[in-house]
This record gives C-alpha cells, structure tokens and sequence, in this order.
C-alpha cells in the first residue's frame, strides 16, 4: 500500500510539473526533459510513469473534461434558470482558469493539439455546446438579450482567455472582486440589463 501511494504521489507531481510546462510552453516545446528536471526525476524515472509526452497531455486533457462534467452537473440542474446558469459557470470556469494549472493546460493543448483534444475527447469543443446551449435555452426564457449563441459564446470564451492573460501581465486587473465586476459588466451588458454591474454598485 505505501508503494502504491507513493507511485500515486509522484504521478501527481508528474502531472503539474506537465501542466505548467505546457501551459507555459505550448506542447510542441515542452519536453519530457524539463517536465523530469521540474520533479527531480530522472527522464528514465519519468517514463515509468508516462512513457510520452502525448500520453501525458492527453491525461491532462481527460482529467479536466471529468473537472468540467463535475462543474456543469453541481450547476446546470433541472428547474435552474438557464441565466443563472451560464453566469455561474462563467464565472467558475474563469475563476478555474486562475487556479487550476491543469485545466489552463488543457485550454493550452486543446489550441495546440486539435486532433488529440478530439480524441480525448475536446474538453473545450463540450464547454462550447453546452453554453451555447444555454444561451438558447436563457433567451427562450427572456433571461438574456437574442444575439446569435454562437457569437455569445464566442465572446464568453474569447474574453476568458483574454482576461486571464490581462490579470497576469497588469495586477490592476488582477485583483478578484475586479476580475468579478469584468464579468459582471459583460454578462449583464449580454443580458440587456442597464445601470451597471449587478450587485457591484457599492464597490
């Protein structure tokens, strides 16, 4: 038992030390080199675990799928606004993107590797359909303005990936209660709603 908690532990280890590499890297520059010197592993040790580095990204890749379904199903439940919904999975999924190296990884490799992220299968292609679905179902309830969903969800995703590498080059926009009042001012200007920030007028 403690060999196998061991071999577990290291895993772990194996599988961050990947996820900054190409999160940082992109995957055609990572290397199993750097991903080992990042453990303290030999590159031997390191195939013992995962003998490629294709192996390895689409373990991330899998791993954060499983992270997304958990999110989605906690959320998206039957009688639930559809609104309310998409906002807070918005607002997880950016707040995720902050914290979870590995799930910024898999964005990263989902970019990177289009046709291992399919057969993974593509964490972000299900993150698409989901929202645009329910951005129909919000404006089939009046919960949000009739732009085409598609171009909503494009928007949405666009501005997750441009607010996170905003936050990380400029600490103004770092902050969490103003990362919070972005998203705000987005999806209720999405939603048609007037007068500001909803719930951030005494910021």
């Amino acid at each position: 038992m403690a060999k196998q908690e061991r071999a577990l532990r290291t895993r772990e280890k194996v599988l961050d030390a990947a996820a900054e590499e190409f999160a940082a890297q992109g995957y055609a520059k990572a290397t199993l080199n750097d991903v080992a010197r990042r453990t303290g592993m030999t590159k031997g040790a390191l195939y013992g675990h995962f003998p490629s580095k294709e192996i390895l990204a689409a373990t991330l890749l899998a791993q954060s799928r499983v992270a997304w379904e958990e999110m989605r199903r906690a959320r998206d439940v039957p009688g639930a606004a559809a609104r309310a919904v998409l906002e807070e999975l918005v607002l997880e999924l950016a707040r995720r993107l902050r914290s979870d190296i590995r799930l910024r990884a898999a964005l990263r490799l989902a970019s990177d590797l289009p046709c291992l992220a399919r057969a993974a299968p593509d964490l972000f292609d299900d993150v698409r359909r989901h929202l645009v679905g329910l951005v129909h179902r919000a404006q089939q309830e009046d919960g949000i303005a009739p732009y085409p969903p598609d171009l909503v969800v494009e928007l949405l995703l666009t501005s997750l990936h441009g607010t996170l590498h905003a936050s990380q080059c400029d600490d103004r926009y770092g902050s969490a209660p103003t990362r919070e009042a972005v998203w705000r001012l987005l999806l209720d200007a999405l939603a048609g709603d007037r007068g500001g920030c909803r719930g951030m007028a005494g910021r």
